[in-house]
């Protein structure tokens, strides 16, 4: 009989991401139990995971601290009662207007010059803050056929120069699916950069394999890679060695956060976020304020407080290590920087 240790050793790297995504946590109680927390101290209404179910990968589980119902990393997967549309009536369901800007299906036309692609309608991970979590992916989850659209309305516009891969999260999908998609797109000659926002990476470092390094080096349009992640120790060993490979491919690696209460809404956790990132070869990017999507208001930081905080960082970090903290506003030719 041969040794199990040595068959999980030698299943290739694929494959396991793979395994990993199939294997999440959805119970809240096995997710508690994991932590030592008790779940009768967290009542639940079922209506909560009806509307948004509960997705946590067990790499990312592994970095929560045990029996800390306050862990950073646990408090943006952890569903609550104040997520019901009746402790949160101010707030809509497309606060970004995204339905307005959604010509073709899969395909979201908002600024100048450039188009996001939702390549993928699910994720690693259910961020209980997300601002997509009533977002029409029946209609925008494209075919191989479909796709077609997509790909001709790019065509038709010369100033149209960069395609963002999002979701859902984009690496969610499959290497042969994201390098056939990718080389229908560098075929169209106006276009010149492929920018990815994924926080697979950073959920499932093991996402990072051969096969995503293949298709992401060899096209012709230059690759910008998206990295979210909103607090330091998100940033374990083994994302370290995943995005020491993207790096060592010639990767261009930026950092976006969301500004999150009880999560990284101090300066000291900001300032460990970015040094930690740079460490790694990451830049920040951007700090985002809350997107008003129904659901996520006790996740909410004021933009005074926002402003304040950056404030702070300038004063102890060098400018290249400050995110710029920026809002989304539907309608709006760009996004609204504030600091």
């Amino acid at each position: 009989m041969s040794d199990p240790v040595f068959q999980i050793r030698n299943i290739d790297a694929a494959e396991k991401w793979q395994q990993i995504l199939a294997d999440l946590v959805t119970d809240p109680k096995e997710l508690l139990k994991i932590l030592d927390l008790d779940p009768a101290h967290l009542p639940l209404d079922p209506q909560v995971l009806e509307s948004f179910p509960l997705k946590v990968p067990r790499p990312f589980l592994a970095r929560m601290e045990k029996g800390n119902w306050q862990d950073p990393l646990l408090r943006q997967v952890l569903p609550l009662d104040q997520e019901l549309p009746a402790s949160d009536t101010l707030a809509t369901r497309d606060p970004l207007g995204e339905e307005d800007s959604n010509p073709v299906p899969g395909l979201l036309h908002k600024y100048h010059g450039r188009v996001l692609l939702t390549v993928a309608p699910h994720c690693a991970v259910h961020c209980r803050y997300c601002f997509r979590r009533h977002f029409d992916y029946q209609r925008n989850t494209p075919g191989r056929q479909a796709w077609q659209s997509v790909i001709d309305y790019i065509a038709r516009d010369p100033q149209i120069t960069e395609v963002i891969y999002s979701g859902g999260d984009p690496l969610a999908a499959g290497d042969r699916q994201l390098a056939w998609l990718t080389a229908s797109l560098e075929s169209i000659p106006h276009l010149r950069r492929l920018r990815i926002h994924t926080r697979t990476p950073i959920m499932i470092p093991q996402r990072v394999t051969s096969e995503l390094l293949a298709w992401l080096t060899g096209t012709r349009l230059r690759p910008v890679l998206v990295l979210h992640s909103n607090h330091a120790r998100e940033l374990d060993e083994q994302v370290a060695d995943a995005i020491d490979r993207l790096s060592a491919n010639g990767l261009t690696l930026l950092n976006q956060s969301v500004l999150l209460k009880g999560v990284n809404d101090n300066p000291q956790a900001l300032i460990e976020l970015s040094e930690r990132l740079f460490e790694l070869g990451v830049l920040p990017y951007y700090l985002h304020l809350l997107d008003p999507v129904q659901g996520v208001r006790h996740f909410e930081v004021s933009e005074a407080r926002g402003l304040q905080l950056v404030e702070q960082l300038r004063h102890r970090l060098p400018g290249y290590l400050v995110p710029r903290l920026a809002r989304e506003v539907a309608g709006a030719a760009a996004k609204l920087t504030l600091a």
